[in-house]
């Protein structure tokens, strides 16, 4: 049994055509998703890391949320989370 290392980060990402402002995601990852005056989220672009595993875990608790499946986690490499 080893050890799995968590390299890279992750962002959370949301597709403003599938969006209906509907807010869960706010209210399950409110640490990485804030709404705008209307109820669209407005989404933090600066990569988090994967070892931080309760921003990660209300991220997928945020797609898994997401009425319309608008919402993705995109894995950023080590390398490009430094620059």
């Amino acid at each position: 049994m080893g050890v799995r290392r968590r390299a890279g980060g992750f962002t959370l990402a949301v597709n403003p055509i599938l969006c209906d402002g509907f807010g869960h995601c706010a209210e399950l990852a409110p640490d990485l998703v804030h709404l705008d005056e209307w109820g669209y989220p407005i989404v933090e672009r600066t990569p988090v890391a994967l070892s931080n595993l309760s921003a990660l875990e209300s991220a997928r608790f945020a797609v898994r949320g997401c009425p319309r499946q608008a919402l993705r986690i995109e894995r950023v490499a080590e390398e490009e989370r430094r620059a």
